[in-house]
């Protein structure tokens, strides 16, 4: 259905659930014309970290799609269910098969970069460029992982880290810590909008019910394992015809600019803007990112 935006300040969009095994994606689409930028996140935050993006990209006409991806943000939270990177890479074809997208642009942020790069490699005549923002792909020089993550990620402390995911209080502290850490490279005003805006987006993502505790705890576990399929797959990315935009903020401490150089060096038609910006550039610098998407995606 269409219908007015809940935040005053996003255009009208509609509305879809896109059927996927188990439940339902929450899915926004904004009109427009040209390949659509499929707008996708990481974790732990869902589509919400792309308000700032939106309007800049809709108001030049282009269609956009943001999704959450199954587990996050206002999509189902099945019960029992099993996420994976792969199962992410079919929720972004699920979309695409239902809104029947023709040609589209993925953009993916964080964790949302493997299934940005996999569907082109997968779908390369339908994607018209893949747009790649403080993401991880495979194995980089340099690529440092954010404490939380690595906690997290660490399989043999999974008892430890289901104490935390129970203990809300004690999970808050720990988003508290890993967002001190993000942001000590913004400049002040960075650091007001990074506050005001991301940090409910995060926080609500853990405190709705169904939470999206799950999906967080299973999609980090499997990090070190997709990065390692994902440095497999680097002979078939070097063979790809389809141009790879960085954009990129040069004060993200952990993706940081050293990833982004070495993913252009790996790819055929790649073109690396840095920014003054740290890990969500969509946020620290949205008017410019929009630019930048607009010129290189014409």
């Amino acid at each position: 259905m269409t219908h007015d935006a809940q935040d005053a300040a996003l255009p009208a969009f509609t509305e879809h659930r896109v059927p996927r095994d188990g439940g339902n994606l929450y899915v926004r689409d904004f009109p427009g014309h040209g390949p659509a930028f499929v707008l996708l996140h990481g974790f732990p935050d869902n589509a919400r970290i792309y308000d700032d993006l939106i309007p800049h990209l809709v108001s030049a006409g282009r269609r956009t799609i943001a999704l959450d991806f199954l587990g996050f943000g206002a999509s189902d939270k099945p019960a029992g269910a099993q996420y994976s990177f792969a199962q992410q890479l079919g929720d972004l074809e699920a979309v695409v098969a239902a809104l029947a997208l023709d040609q589209l642009i993925p953009v993916g942020h964080d964790a949302g970069g493997p299934a940005a790069v996999n569907f082109a490699l997968k779908h390369p005549a339908r994607t018209a460029a893949v747009t790649l923002m403080n993401a991880f792909y495979g194995a980089a020089p340099g690529l440092r992982v954010p404490e939380l993550i690595a906690l997290f990620s660490n399989r043999e402390l999974s008892a430890l880290t289901l104490h935390f995911l129970a203990s809300p209080p004690q999970f808050a502290w720990l988003l508290d810590f890993q967002r001190k850490q993000l942001a000590a490279g913004l400049t002040e005003k960075q650091k007001v909008r990074y506050f005001e805006f991301l940090g409910p987006v995060i926080d609500n993502n853990f405190r709705q019910q169904p939470s999206a505790a799950p999906a967080f705890a299973q999609m980090t576990s499997q990090r070190a394992d997709e990065v390692a399929a994902n440095t497999a797959r680097l002979v078939e990315f070097r063979r790809s015809e389809v141009p790879l935009m960085l954009i990129w903020g040069k004060a993200d401490p952990y993706l940081h600019l050293s990833v982004a150089e070495h993913l252009r060096s790996q790819a055929r038609r790649a073109f690396l803007h840095a920014l003054d910006a740290g890990h969500w550039p969509q946020i620290d610098e949205a008017s410019e990112v929009a630019r930048l998407m607009l010129e290189d995606c014409r």
